[in-house]
C-alpha cells in the first residue's frame, strides 16, 4: 500500500511512498498540495500497483486518470516506473505565453501593461523567450530575484516585479500549462532605504508657493493641503466636482476607479479655499478642469498618466525656492499631508479622505517628522526643569533651621516635609489617618487605628 507524509521547512510539500514489485522502496514527489489533493493520487497509484503485481489490466477509471494527467505529474510517475514515459509534447515557451497574457487581459490600464512590460523583459532576458515554462524550478524562480537585486533595483522594484512574475505563472498554472508556479515562495521584502521620504514643512511649502505661478499654486497646493495624487487626480479635478457651500471636493481617482472607487469626497480644507478661489478667479470662461496651461494633455498618454514633465518643472521650483529636491517628490508632498491628517483625525477618515488603506498608509505614506522628535524632547525638557526645580526647593529646605521653621509651620496641620522625588511627591508616614475634614464620631471610630 501507498502512503502520504510531508516534507519542506514549512511542512506544506508532500510526496507518496510505496513499495515496488521488486521490493524497493520508491517516492513519488508532489510539491505543493494539499493532503485532499494528495489523496486521489495515493488511489491511483495503488490501482496502478495492484494491476502491476496482479498482472491484470488497469481499471478504466485509473486509465483516463492517467490519459489526462499534467505533463509534469506524468513525468513524475514514469520516471519511478509507474507509467511508460508519456511522448514529448510542443512545450509552452515563455515569450510567447506572456506576450499572449499581456495582450489577452483587456481589463488593466495601458499604465499596468507598460509596467507589466518591464517585468516580461527581465524575465526574457533572463530565462531566454523560447524557455519552456514546465522546466523553470523554483530555483530558477531565485535565481531571477537575484538577477533583479544584481540590476541595482530598488526593493520596492524587485518586490513588485517578483509579484507580477508569481501572477504570470499563476496564471498558468489555471491553464493547466505547468503544474507548479515556480515563484509561490520567491519574494522580497519592499522596504525603503532611510532619507526617502520626505517632510514638507510650513516653511518649505510657503517657499514654494512664493515662486510659483498661479497655475503651479494650484498644482503644488492641490497635492500639498488636498493630498491629491499628482499628476492623475490633481489634473482630473473638475469645478463641477468644488462645493463652495458645503465646503467640499469630489476628487476623481483614475488610479482606483479599477477597484470599483472611482473618486472619493474630502474636505475643503482651509489651506485649499484661498487657492482654489484664485485659481477660480483666472480660469478661463467655461473651463472644466481646475488646473490648466495644457498640463493635462501632455501628461495623460495612451498609456496612462506620466508626470516626468511635472517633475522636472517641479525640481527647477525647488531650487527657485532654495530648496534641494527630495526623492520620490510628489509621494513625499502626498505623505506629508497624510501625517499632518493623521495628528487629528481618526486613521480610518484619514484615508477615506486620501483614498488609501490604513495599511497603505502606515507602511508607505505616514511618517516620523522632525516636529515629532522635537515634542518628545520638549516633554522631556519639561519634566527635567520640574525635577531640577523640586531639588532646589529641597536642597533650599535643607536639613537645618529653614526646614525646621517650614516643619514647625505645618505641624499644627500634621504634616511634615519628607524628600522630594523626581516627577512626584510623597506623603509623610506621619499624617494621621483622619485627614484634614473634621470628623464625625463615626468617621473617627472608623479610622481609629485600634
Amino acid at each position: 500500500m501507498a502512503s502520504i507524509s510531508t516534507y519542506g521547512k514549512k511542512g506544506d510539500l508532500r510526496r507518496i511512498h510505496y513499495a515496488a514489485a521488486d521490493g524497493s522502496r520508491q517516492t513519488v514527489y508532489l510539491g505543493k498540495i494539499s493532503q485532499k489533493g494528495a489523496e486521489p493520487i495515493k488511489a491511483h497509484v495503488e490501482e496502478i500497483l495492484n494491476s502491476k503485481m496482479g498482472q491484470y489490466p488497469i481499471p478504466q477509471r485509473t486509465a483516463q486518470w492517467i490519459a489526462d494527467l499534467t505533463p509534469g505529474l506524468a513525468a513524475k510517475l514514469a520516471k519511478v516506473g509507474l507509467i511508460p514515459k508519456p511522448q514529448r509534447r510542443a512545450l509552452t515557451t515563455l515569450g510567447p505565453f506572456l506576450d499572449e497574457y499581456q495582450a489577452r487581459r483587456i481589463d488593466v490600464k495601458p499604465a499596468t501593461k507598460v509596467v507589466w512590460g518591464q517585468v516580461i523583459r527581465n524575465l526574457k532576458d533572463h530565462f531566454g523567450g523560447d524557455r519552456a515554462m514546465a522546466d523553470i524550478s523554483e530555483g530558477d524562480a531565485e535565481d531571477f530575484k537575484l538577477y533583479l537585486i544584481g540590476k541595482k533595483l530598488a526593493p520596492t522594484t524587485v518586490s513588485k516585479r517578483l509579484q507580477f512574475a508569481r501572477a504570470f505563472f499563476r496564471a498558468a498554472t489555471k491553464r493547466k500549462l505547468i503544474d507548479e508556479n515556480p515563484f509561490l515562495d520567491v519574494t522580497a521584502k519592499a522596504t525603503l532605504p532611510d532619507g526617502e521620504d520626505h517632510f514638507v514643512t510650513q516653511d518649505e511649502a510657503d517657499a514654494i508657493m512664493a515662486v510659483c505661478d498661479p497655475t503651479w499654486r494650484t498644482i503644488f497646493g492641490l497635492a500639498r493641503w488636498g493630498g491629491l495624487r499628482c499628476p492623475s487626480e490633481v489634473l482630473s479635478l473638475q469645478w463641477q466636482g468644488v462645493d463652495w457651500d458645503r465646503g467640499r471636493i469630489l476628487v476623481q481617482s483614475p488610479k482606483t476607479e479599477c477597484h470599483g472607487k472611482g473618486s472619493r469626497l474630502i474636505p475643503m480644507f482651509p489651506e485649499l479655499r484661498p487657492i482654489l478661489e484664485e485659481a477660480w478667479q483666472l480660469a478661463p470662461e467655461g473651463a472644466v478642469y481646475v488646473v490648466g496651461g495644457g498640463y493635462r494633455e501632455t501628461s495623460l498618454t495612451p498609456n496612462g498618466w506620466i508626470n516626468v514633465n511635472l517633475r522636472s518643472q517641479f525640481n527647477r521650483i525647488l531650487k527657485r525656492a532654495g530648496l534641494e529636491p527630495w526623492a520620490r517628490l510628489w509621494k513625499s508632498v502626498r505623505g506629508t499631508r497624510e501625517t499632518e491628517l493623521e495628528r487629528s483625525f481618526p486613521l480610518h477618515v484619514v484615508t477615506r479622505w486620501m483614498g488609501n488603506t490604513p495599511k497603505i498608509a502606515q507602511k508607505h505614506y505616514l511618517q516620523v517628522t522632525p516636529e515629532d522628535f522635537d515634542r518628545a524632547a520638549g516633554r522631556c525638557a519639561h519634566r527635567n526643569a520640574r525635577d531640577a526645580q523640586i531639588a532646589t526647593r529641597r536642597d533650599d529646605a535643607g536639613s537645618g533651621g529653614k526646614r525646621q521653621e517650614k516643619s514647625k509651620a505645618l505641624g499644627h496641620q500634621g504634616l511634615t516635609l519628607s524628600p522630594a522625588v523626581s516627577c512626584g511627591y510623597v506623603q509623610d508616614d506621619e499624617m494621621e489617618t483622619i485627614g484634614f475634614e473634621p470628623t464625625t464620631p463615626a468617621l473617627q471610630k472608623r479610622c481609629s487605628p485600634n
